[in-house]
């Protein structure tokens, strides 16, 4: 099912809506979701996105809000959530998307590199989220939306600092889930299998891979980002208003849970 085809989910329409890492790959589809719901939608990433929100503009007749900022600046994320809030209202939404999957062996890894890594992929998503608990508290409620990773699942090798920071925000989801639901917060995990994104293609695709993952899924086709888009807004969304401390897997049927 395309973006443009989704239902209307409660609650989303209006919304202030704040993605990592929202301008490429799966958060470009999120963004994308989020808009077409009527959500006023934010995102943070490093690189520029004028091209994509002129796109998303002409796409879907609303602009996204791009905040330039490198996440691994803890102050610089604060500022850039700020200024989202500011613009759109406290933020209500948060999905913590950005992450960087860079490959690496584990004799390689240097202290630098281990850090850099963690940052990007953990550190940002458990200060993205004290920077909108506030607010959410204030508000009596809202929604965070951590993604997580099938590879951790799968006890894949060859990016260890990587599968060690997604298994960890499935435990940081759990933990915040807990402490914040009292006050009506909502915290869950998506965990995507291998979603064909255009860097994916670009750097690690190729037919014997490809096809050798696919034949360990229960259903036989590949994964776009539209696929990991519709179950990010159910978790957002009111449609699971009882559902949290969650890890949702949408990978085709490799993992089973339960």
């Amino acid at each position: 099912m395309e973006i443009a085809d989704f239902p209307e989910f409660p609650g989303l329409a209006g919304a202030s809506v704040m993605v990592t890492g929202g301008g490429s790959g799966i958060g470009a589809a999120l963004t994308e979701a989020f808009l077409r719901q009527g959500a006023k939608t934010a995102f943070v990433q490093r690189s520029d996105a004028s091209a994509f929100c002129e796109e998303m503009e002409r796409r879907t007749g609303a602009r996204p809000l791009h905040i330039p900022c490198d996440l691994t600046d803890v102050e610089a994320l604060r500022a850039a959530f700020a200024r989202a809030a500011e613009a759109h209202g406290p933020i209500g939404i948060l999905v913590n998307n950005a992450a960087d999957d860079d490959r690496h062996k584990t004799l390689d890894v240097t202290e630098a590199y281990w850090d850099a890594n963690q940052a990007i992929n953990l550190k940002s998503c458990f200060f993205a989220a004290q920077a909108v608990l506030p607010g959410m508290r204030a508000a009596g409620g809202g929604v965070i939306v951590n993604f997580s990773s099938l590879s951790y699942l799968m006890g894949l090798e060859g990016f260890p600092s990587y599968t060690a920071s997604k298994a960890a925000i499935v435990a940081l989801t759990r933990s915040l889930a807990r402490e914040f639901g009292p006050e009506g917060i909502r915290v869950n995990a998506l965990v995507p299998g291998w979603v064909l994104t255009e860097k994916q293609k670009r750097l690690w695709v190729t037919p014997e891979g490809l096809a050798a993952h696919v034949a360990r899924q229960c259903l036989k086709e590949t994964l776009a980002p539209a696929d990991v888009a519709g179950p990010t807004l159910f978790l957002a969304s009111g449609l699971s208003r009882m559902m949290t401390g969650q890890a949702l897997v949408i990978d085709g049927g490799v993992a089973t849970t339960g």
